[in-house]
């Protein structure tokens, strides 16, 4: 089970020239499909005197989800060697388009798969990328007596504390590392007359 995952954090660019087109490459970092709709269609607007937005992008390192697009190229011309490239950085929830303006010459299929994966490949060196560990996210409700029992755990196991409401009854929004969730969970539990929900 993987528990990390590499992801881009700043989006870099990329620029292939041939024959007078030009391929333009922008790697962003998505974390839903909602959000890649919003980049293409702005991409759009912007070069919108572009012949061809293609794309590919890869999310969700637990439920993997794909699609690479030609956007009128020739069939596995573009879309996959976009995908390629992401594949071969092994990054997840990442969005990676390429531009191209048209400069009068064909290329041939393997002068475009040549085209598309530089220029990715560029936009992913330009790009800042981490690793990041999966996580679940929790809630914890306990009464506030129990506050420093809490925190203990949550200092020891490294938790990530995303949001606090404090009451007689305190309410904690929590995010935990896949590689340690089951220990995480088991002391948690043992807090007495804490309610732990999987969110």
């Amino acid at each position: 089970m993987i528990t990390k995952y590499k992801t881009i954090i700043k989006g870099g660019e990329g620029l292939y020239k041939e024959k007078g087109s030009k391929f333009i490459a922008k790697a962003f970092h998505v974390e839903n499909e909602e959000e890649i709709k919003e980049i293409l269609k702005s991409l759009k607007k912007e070069y919108h005197d572009a012949r061809h937005h293609c794309y590919a992008w890869r999310i969700n390192p637990l439920n993997e989800k794909i699609r690479s697009n030609d956007d009128g190229e020739p069939s596995g011309s573009a879309g996959k060697p976009i995908l390629n490239q992401i594949y071969s950085f092994e990054l997840y929830d990442v969005l990676l388009v390429v531009i191209r303006y048209f400069g009068g010459t064909k290329l041939g299929v393997s002068g475009l798969i040549n085209a598309y994966k530089s220029s990715s490949r560029e936009a992913i060196e330009n790009s800042e990328i981490v690793e990041k560990e999966i996580t679940e996210s929790y809630r914890l409700e306990f009464e506030y007596v129990k506050m420093n029992e809490v925190m203990r755990v949550i200092k020891e196991e490294n938790i990530d504390v995303k949001n606090q409401e404090f009451d007689n009854v305190c309410k904690m929004d929590v995010e935990i590392k896949l590689s340690t969730v089951q220990k995480s969970t088991n002391r948690l539990n043992a807090v007495r007359g804490l309610k732990l929900e999987k969110l």
